[in-house]
C-alpha cells in the first residue's frame, strides 16, 4: 500500500459508516491531501460544498472531539505541504494543473499494483466480459471495450440504460460471464447503482473504476479502484480514469496467453485491407 498522504487519509476513513455528505468531505480531503492538515473547517466546508457544522459532524463520526482534533491528527499521520499556488495561471492552465495532481495521486496509488493485477485476472477469466458505463462514463467504457475486443474473445459493451440492461446482464451471465467491469463517474446515475446491485445478485463479481472510493457505487463493488476527475472546468475531465482503464487492459492482457497472437493477427489483417494510412 502506498504511504502517501492521500493513502494514509484513505486508511483513516475506511471502516467508518459515512453519510453521503461525509463521503463528499472525505473525497475532497483525499483529493487535496497535501492541503488537508492546513485547512480550517470553514475552508474545508467551502472546498467540499457543505456547511461548516457538517465538517464538525464528520470529525466526530471519525471518533474525534471535533475538527481541531482531527486536524492535529492529520498533521501527525498524513503530513503534507500546501499545494503550489495557482497565482497567475488562467483557468485552462489551472485545469491542466489539477489533472496533473490527479495523475500524481493515481501514481501513488499504483505503488501497490496488486488491485490492478487482480482486476486484470478477473477480466481475463470472464467469458464473456460485460463492460458498463452510462452517461458521462460511457466514453470510458466504450474506449475500454474497443481495445479489449482486440485481445478478449467476447466483450459486451453496456453503454445504454433502460429496461433491457438487466436482460443483457442475464444473457451475459448465462453465457458464462463471471465479472462485470464498470466505469462510474459523476454525476452518478441511479441506474448504475441499481445495475451493479443487480449484477452482484446475479452472481457477477463487480470491478469498478470510480472517481472516489466513497462514490455511491462503492457498496456494490467487489473491487473498486479510484481515479479522480478534474472539476475545474464546466464539464469534468477524466484523464486519470482513462489512464487507469488502459492499465486494466494491460493487466488483462497479462492474463490472456493468446493476446499477443490476436494483436498480430489484427495487424496482419489491417495491413492487408489497407486500413490505416500510416
Amino acid at each position: 500500500m502506498s504511504d502517501s498522504p492521500a493513502a494514509r487519509l484513505q486508511q483513516l476513513f475506511e471502516g467508518h459508516r459515512l453519510t453521503p455528505t461525509q463521503r463528499r468531505i472525505a473525497h475532497s480531503m483525499v483529493r487535496r491531501a497535501g492541503d488537508a492538515p492546513f485547512l480550517s473547517s470553514v475552508e474545508l466546508a467551502e472546498l467540499a460544498g457543505v456547511s461548516q457544522p457538517s465538517v464538525t459532524r464528520f470529525a466526530v463520526a471519525l471518533g474525534f472531539d471535533g475538527y481541531p482534533a482531527l486536524r492535529r491528527h492529520l498533521r501527525e499521520v498524513a503530513p503534507g505541504a500546501p499545494a503550489e499556488g495557482g497565482a497567475g495561471l488562467n483557468e485552462y492552465q489551472q485545469a491542466v494543473r489539477g489533472e496533473i495532481e490527479n495523475l500524481r495521486q493515481l501514481a501513488e496509488l499504483l505503488a501497490d499494483p496488486e488491485p490492478v493485477e487482480r482486476a486484470g485476472r478477473l477480466l481475463a477469466a470472464s467469458r464473456p466480459l460485460p463492460v458498463l458505463g452510462l452517461r458521462a462514463a460511457s466514453s470510458q467504457a466504450r474506449g475500454f471495450a474497443y481495445f479489449a475486443a482486440k485481445v478478449h474473445p467476447d466483450v459486451r459493451l453496456l453503454d445504454e440504460g433502460g429496461t433491457m440492461l438487466a436482460d443483457r446482464i442475464d444473457t451475459a451471465r448465462h453465457a458464462g460471464a463471471s465479472t462485470l467491469l464498470c466505469f462510474a463517474l459523476p454525476r452518478h446515475p441511479k441506474e448504475v447503482v441499481e445495475t451493479l446491485a443487480y449484477a452482484r445478485s446475479a452472481g457477477l463479481t463487480v470491478v469498478t473504476v470510480a472517481d472516489s472510493a466513497f462514490a455511491p457505487v462503492a457498496k456494490h463493488s467487489d473491487l473498486l479502484i479510484p481515479a479522480a476527475v478534474g472539476t475545474g472546468l464546466a464539464f469534468d475531465t477524466a484523464c486519470a480514469p482513462m489512464l487507469l482503464g488502459r492499465m486494466l487492459l494491460e493487466a488483462m492482457c497479462d492474463g490472456l496467453p493468446e493476446a499477443q497472437a490476436r494483436l498480430e493477427e489484427f495487424d496482419a489483417r489491417a495491413a492487408a485491407r489497407g486500413l490505416f494510412v500510416e
